[in-house]
């Protein structure tokens, strides 16, 4: 098989399956946490521990925050997430954060698990994160772009020529053409904080099982509360969206 259609078959193929990615990942890095908590043989600075906490999550926060401003602004069948029913775009983005950079969803979602990998402690693991992460999307992007080329042909040619495609540039910067929605937001990306809490607070608390061998034991700290905000909201947004509420047209 060519190269080329090799890495469209792959990129396909992943971007059906994008959504397990993520539960291989957390056990893998929860793993590499816990293994080096077991073994740690000197207790950490509390200060510089809650420091390095906040700083992973502001990381994870601003790739939401990344996603959040995505979907904000985009309509309706395009940046979604088409996983069963394969890639869908009506039309071509082309303008506000698209203007700066093709894949933002994607930029998104490495800052949000850039965060998570840093909290395993590891360079070597955060490291290794951000290679598969460029080797993994790397075929999604260029299956993506494949579709889009096959769709749109010059006008998807001339925007990419001008638009890198994962480290953004304001050169060619133009304001959204589509106002921005909170009820798509709220619909399409509830999970993203309730998740982003969750994982933050799985971590901190199989690290008080594994160094003090309390597995029934919780502490009512911010992340057991932000875990429980995030949870409760996520279940509201998600009774909403059932019964409609958080329809938009076009959007």
């Amino acid at each position: 098989m060519a190269l080329q259609k090799e890495f469209r078959v792959q990129g396909d193929f992943l971007y059906k399956n994008r959504s397990y990615l993520p539960l291989f990942f957390l056990s893998a890095g929860l793993s590499v946490f816990l293994y080096g908590k077991y073994f740690e043989t000197v207790d950490s600075d509390t200060i510089t521990s809650d420091f390095y906490l906040f700083v992973c999550l502001a990381i994870s926060l601003l790739g939401l925050l990344i996603r959040i401003f995505t979907v904000g602004h985009t309509p309706k069948n395009t940046s979604g997430r088409n996983t069963s029913s394969g890639q869908i775009a009506d039309e071509l983005n082309t303008t506000g954060i698209y203007s700066t950079v093709r894949h933002p969803l994607y930029l998104g979602n490495f800052f949000m698990w850039l965060g998570v990998a840093m909290l395993t402690e590891n360079m070597w693991f955060t490291i290794a994160f951000i290679l598969l992460y460029w080797i993994y999307y790397e075929r999604i992007m260029y299956a993506e772009e494949n579709f889009l080329i096959l769709k749109f042909s010059n006008t998807y040619l001339n925007w990419a020529s001008r638009t890198p495609a994962f480290i953004p540039s304001l050169q060619n910067y133009e304001s959204p053409k589509y106002s921005f929605s909170l009820k798509k937001v709220l619909k399409k990306e509830k999970n993203g904080l309730a998740a982003i809490f969750l994982i933050f607070w799985l971590f901190q608390w199989s690290e008080n099982v594994v160094t003090q061998r309390k597995i029934f034991q919780l502490n009512l700290d911010f992340w057991f509360y932000a875990a429980l905000v995030g949870s409760i909201l996520y279940i509201i947004l998600k009774i909403l969206k059932k019964k409609k509420l958080l329809q938009t047209i076009n959007r």
